[in-house]
């Protein structure tokens, strides 16, 4: 098998405010995507964030640009032929527009939600110029060793992208969950039904069991640095 390699991308980073943590406290998130060298083509997934007045004013962000985000794992806009957005929310999508005519990967339920639904992203972001969507309904292999996988909850079209390598699978889970120790949680939920423990349990999401039949040796995040490991 031909490696696939998988680089972090750096968008930049927005200021969550205190009334979104849970904390009581405002917390700096990473926006993070990531690129997908495929003997195929470069596939990115998400791309960066999107700007609004709006926007700008409740998260704070600080943008590294399209261009300067690939120029750092050493390649160019024009360089990518492929696009997973993991959800259309402006922070997962902003870039899309700087890409026409790639191929973007989503789940057709997601595409109808930016559609149609108000405040749920930018709507500039989707129906651009030279906008070319692949519209899923499900699990997809989109190029060889490279599969899409439904994971819904934070959007009901939430996808995840799972890539097969050599030395193991990498999931890039996007916002499937907010931070790694979400993932973790879930995890372990999972096991401790598995091994019967008694009621009260946590319910993890179904779609648990499949991303894990893949066997991941690493699972990355769009809002945190860290990564989940067996």
């Amino acid at each position: 098998m031909t490696d696939i390699n998988v680089r972090r991308v750096d968008f930049g980073y927005f200021i969550r405010p205190a009334e979104e943590t849970g904390t009581g406290s405002p917390r700096v998130e990473p926006c993070l995507g990531y690129l997908v060298e495929h003997p195929d083509g470069l596939l990115l997934v998400d791309t960066g964030m999107g700007t609004d007045p709006d926007v700008d004013a409740h998260y704070r962000p600080h943008r590294v640009p399209l261009p300067e985000a690939l120029a750092a794992v050493g390649a160019r806009p024009e360089d990518i032929r492929h696009i997973v957005n993991c959800h259309l929310h402006f922070d997962h999508s902003g870039g899309n527009p700087a890409l026409p005519g790639r191929p973007v990967y989503t789940q057709r339920l997601e595409l109808d939600i930016a559609r149609s639904v108000e405040d749920h992203t930018l709507p500039w972001l989707i129906d651009h110029p030279g906008a070319v969507y692949v519209e899923l309904d499900g699990e997809a292999e989109i190029l060889p060793g490279v599969v899409i996988v439904p994971t819904p909850g934070h959007t009901a079209g939430h996808q995840s992208l799972v890539v097969r390598r050599g030395d193991g699978t990498v999931i890039v889970a996007g916002q499937s969950h907010d931070h790694a120790v979400g993932f973790t949680a879930d995890v372990l939920a999972r096991r401790a039904g598995h091994d019967g423990a008694q009621a009260p349990l946590p319910f993890p999401p179904a779609w648990i069991e499949r991303l894990l039949s893949f066997d991941p040796a690493r699972v990355v995040f769009a809002h945190d640095n860290a990564v989940w490991t067996p």
